[in-house]
C-alpha cells in the first residue's frame, strides 16, 4: 500500500495528529477570521495609508506575535480580504456565464451580479462599523485570486469568441477594460451610498463596455 504524501494525510485527516488536532484547526480558522474582520473595519475607518498592523489587533483578542503567527504585514491582510471577496464571487461568474446566451446578455448579467456583490460586501462592512464613523475610501490591492477572476474573465471571453458568441477581439484587452471599467463604475456608485441606483450604474457600466466592444478593430485587422 502507497505511504500517503505527509501534508496530504494531514489536510484530509486532522484527526491523525492527535484529538486535539482538529480543535487546533478551528481556533487557526478562528483567529484568522477575527484578524480579516477587524482590518476590514480598522481600513474602512482609517484607510488603507493611516491604519497599523497595531490598530488591526486592538480589534481582535489576539496578542502581536499572534497576529505575525498569520500575516506579515497590513499589506497581506489586504491582499487576504481581497482574494476572499474574489473567491467567492469567481463561481458568481462562472453561472452567469454558463446561463447566457449571446455575448451582451452574459456582459449585462456579469456586471449586474458584481455590482450586487460589491453592494452586499458593502453593506455587511457597514454593519460591523461603529456607529459615527467616518468612510475612507479603500485602495485595491491585486493578489492572486484578483488575478485568478481576471483569468476566469478572459476565459470566458475567449470562450465567447470561439463559439461565436461576441466579435473576435483581443480577450487580453477586453477583459482588462470591461473590469477595469465596472470597478470604477462599481466605486463610483457606492460613493453615492446611501441613494445607489443599481440600475442605472448597470446600464451605465454595459453600454460603455458594450458600446466600446462594437468600435474595436476584429484581431488580425
Amino acid at each position: 500500500m502507497p505511504v500517503a504524501d505527509d501534508a496530504s494525510a494531514i489536510a484530509a485527516a486532522p484527526e491523525a495528529l492527535g484529538p486535539g488536532a482538529g480543535k487546533r484547526e478551528e481556533t487557526k480558522r478562528a483567529n484568522r477570521r477575527a484578524i480579516l474582520d477587524a482590518a476590514r473595519q480598522v481600513f474602512g475607518e482609517m484607510g488603507f495609508e493611516a491604519a497599523s498592523v497595531r490598530d488591526i489587533i486592538r480589534r481582535t483578542p489576539l496578542s502581536v506575535g499572534a497576529f505575525y503567527n498569520y500575516y506579515r504585514s497590513k499589506e497581506e491582510v489586504y491582499e487576504a480580504l481581497a482574494a476572499d471577496g474574489a473567491r467567492r464571487f469567481k463561481p458568481i461568474l462562472r453561472a452567469e456565464y454558463d446561463k447566457a446566451t449571446d455575448f451582451d446578455s452574459f456582459l449585462r448579467a456579469a456586471i449586474t451580479a458584481f455590482f450586487r456583490f460589491s453592494i452586499a460586501e458593502h453593506e455587511a462592512w457597514q454593519m460591523m462599523r461603529p456607529t459615527g464613523e467616518r468612510s475612507h475610501a479603500h485602495i485595491r490591492v491585486e493578489g492572486p485570486e484578483q488575478k485568478a477572476v481576471f483569468e476566469e474573465v478572459r476565459a470566458v471571453i475567449a470562450d465567447g469568441i470561439e463559439r461565436g458568441l461576441a466579435p473576435r477581439v483581443d480577450a487580453d484587452y477586453l477583459a482588462a477594460a470591461a473590469i477595469g471599467v465596472a470597478r470604477e463604475v462599481c466605486d463610483r456608485m457606492l460613493a453615492r451610498r446611501p441613494d445607489i441606483d443599481l440600475e442605472a450604474a448597470v446600464d451605465f457600466a454595459h453600454r460603455m463596455i458594450q458600446g466600446g466592444v462594437e468600435a474595436l478593430p476584429a484581431v488580425g485587422e
